[in-house]
């Protein structure tokens, strides 16, 4: 874990600049094509989910060496509602904003480890992980 980039989640260009930051370290550790578009969209659902429901707050990407393995983390927190039905936003269709529900299922199914950390009225933290194959 010696690096660490975030971008702060306020606004839609925020989205923006936190995929394209993603796309630049993915492809720094060598991933592909197919697994840059899937941490890019990853971290698109995410800061998406930051901004709509949380109003603000960050995504940080993590460059990750482990027994001989490279990876990446994705970090997103926030200090927003939080989510009461966990259960629930994990279901796939299930959708609070009118999307496609694809949301947090979706990000689950595009990565390699997904953990979702919420306390209701203090916020929620999203750690998801791609390992370089």
């Amino acid at each position: 874990m010696e690096f660490q980039s975030c971008v702060k989640i306020i606004n839609e260009w925020d989205i923006v600049a936190a995929r394209q930051l993603g796309r630049n370290v993915a492809k720094e550790l060598g991933f592909g094509t197919v697994d840059q578009a899937r941490i890019t969209t990853a971290i698109s659902e995410l800061a998406r989910n930051i901004y709509l429901y949380a109003g603000q707050g960050r995504v940080c990407i993590e460059k990750l060496y482990e027994n001989g393995k490279s990876g990446l983390l994705i970090i997103a927190s926030d200090e927003g509602p939080g989510i009461p039905d966990v259960r629930k936003v994990m279901e796939d269709g299930f959708s609070t904003s009118g999307g496609l529900g694809a949301g947090l299922p979706g990000v689950k199914r595009l990565m390699d480890e997904f953990d979702l950390d919420t306390n209701v009225g203090k916020g929620t933290e999203i750690r998801a992980t791609k390992w370089l194959r």
